[in-house]
Parts: structure tokens; C-alpha cells; sequence
């Protein structure tokens, strides 16, 4: 029997310090990332999105049309924290378009895009 104040902990939670099982986004990331995205959908740009959390890495996939491949991809990969940075900024071919420590810079390239999307 267990008693309301009981907290039972999630399955293989991660309360010893250990790596985590899977890698996500903070909530300041993912608002960062979901207002590009829907400045982007309100301009006509993009479609679909997705997102991918793996062991190693976490993505964010923005698609203009859902049966494509993404035009862009947003990786999260905290290995390369204390190297090149462990975010990057990936094209429609998987070829880094921009590496860093912060997402602001990393999201730059697809900011100017929007500028002139909305400026034409």
C-alpha cells in the first residue's frame, strides 16, 4: 500500500550524477527554437517540424514540406560543449552551416533568411 506522500521515482531516473539516458532541450532553448520556427511558418516558409532526442544528441527538424528532408537542423550535443560548441546549425545535405557555444549565433543565418523573405 503507499501512502500519498510517497514520491515514487521514474524508472532509471537519473538522480546519481551519471550521463542522462537521453538529451533534450531547456525550456529557454526550445522557445528560442519554436519562435524562429513559427516566425518562419507565419512568413510561408516552413511546414512541419520535428524533434529527436537521443542518447548523444538532441535535434530539431524544420521541414518546408513534410515528405522532404528538413531544410534545416538544429543539434544540441553537449560532448562538444568544451570543443568547437555544442550547437550546430545543419543544411537540407547534413553539412554544418554554423557551429557554437551559444544558439543565438548558431540560429543567425536562418534569421537573415527570414529577413528577406519578409522583405521581398
Amino acid at each position: 500500500m503507499r501512502l500519498m506522500g510517497t514520491v515514487t521515482p521514474f524508472p532509471n531516473a537519473n538522480n546519481s550524477g551519471r550521463k542522462p539516458n537521453q538529451i533534450g532541450f531547456e525550456r529557454a532553448e526550445l522557445n528560442r527554437i519554436l519562435d524562429l520556427y513559427g516566425r518562419m511558418v507565419a512568413a510561408g516558409h516552413w511546414r512541419d517540424y520535428a524533434m529527436n532526442f537521443e542518447k548523444d544528441f538532441a535535434s530539431f527538424s524544420a521541414f518546408r514540406r513534410t515528405a522532404e528532408r528538413p531544410e534545416y537542423r538544429i543539434e544540441k550535443r553537449p560532448a562538444l560543449r568544451n570543443r568547437q560548441g555544442m550547437w550546430a546549425l545543419l543544411n537540407e545535405a547534413g553539412m554544418v552551416l554554423k557551429r557554437g557555444h551559444e544558439l543565438a549565433p548558431v540560429l543567425a543565418p536562418v534569421e537573415r533568411r527570414l529577413l528577406k523573405i519578409v522583405s521581398d
